[in-house]
């Protein structure tokens, strides 16, 4: 899990009120990965920082505040990635507990999207086989084959964990679960 990184806020931005925020430079791809001007970071220390300070505006924009200066997140799809842990636990990309979900849905692409008390995010890739072993027909008996794949399209209703799994297309995410996929300055 990643440590959070301390530091005074309000002195950072009393000392520097005007620090420009920064948009185009910083990105979040389907993996978890961050990305800065499209190339991965690597460094162990940078991805802690960006790990750290991470979150969203009230706006529905996701940035990471470093100092008194917000760093706008592109994203490309959900805001986190969410991964389970050895109990089934669900944590974010970030190392931090993402809490139970509230609702699950899947999209037209087959990805697996949580509403999480931490936020919106794409359930990882690896993590799909452990989800559709808990999944369960209307009927409560465990799904095939075929009723995955009528999910897909909205013809078969699944549960998971007790929650409902929607349905909804990819381009319909961003503003269901209301968050900028691309912020830019107003």
């Amino acid at each position: 899990m990643t440590d959070h990184i301390e530091y005074d806020l309000a002195a950072a931005i009393a000392k520097w009120p005007d620090v420009p925020a920064c948009y185009g430079w910083l990105s979040l791809d389907c993996r978890g990965a961050w990305r800065l001007q499209g190339e991965a970071v690597s460094h162990p220390g940078l991805r802690k920082l960006l790990d750290a300070n991470y979150g969203r505006g009230e706006d529905g924009a996701w940035f990471v505040q470093n100092g008194p200066q917000k760093v706008f997140v592109a994203l490309e799809y959900m805001p986190l990635v969410l991964h389970f842990d050895a109990a089934g636990d669900v944590f974010a990309h970030t190392g931090r507990p993402a809490g139970d979900p509230i609702s699950v849905w899947m999209d037209d692409e087959g990805n697996v999207l949580l509403a999480t008390p931490a936020g919106p995010g794409l359930l990882d890739g690896r993590d799909l086989a452990t989800f559709i072993d808990a999944c369960a027909d209307e009927h409560g008996q465990s799904v095939d084959e075929a009723t995955l794949l009528a999910a897909l399209d909205g013809r078969a209703r699944l549960r998971w964990r007790g929650l409902k799994v929607g349905h909804i297309a990819r381009a319909e995410a961003a503003a269901h679960f209301r968050f900028i996929p691309n912020p830019a300055p107003r």
